[in-house]
């Protein structure tokens, strides 16, 4: 799968599957690993809290711009913020 695929269907999840961010929210490291992300579970917030699906939805093409030029907005991303 093309990674902007991937982020797409990451995305899709954040703004509309409940079990998928209930995953991601309590084991991020294990959530991803299972769609091919490697992450270092020292890079994960010691709070994981996602942004909320409706700023996912209305936000999802900026985020996809991001996600695809550096890895580590992922964590960034886990933090629940949106902006810098």
């Amino acid at each position: 799968m093309h990674i902007s695929n991937e982020l797409r269907s990451i995305l899709d999840k954040l703004a509309s599957d409940d079990k998928f961010r209930a995953h991601l929210q309590t084991d991020p490291v294990s959530t991803l690993s299972k769609l091919g992300i490697q992450l270092d579970a020292s890079q994960v917030p010691a709070q994981v809290s996602l942004p909320s699906k409706a700023q996912v939805a209305v936000e999802q093409q900026e985020l996809q711009r991001e996600l695809e030029t550096t890895t580590a907005m992922i964590p960034f991303l886990l933090s629940g913020a949106l902006k810098a």
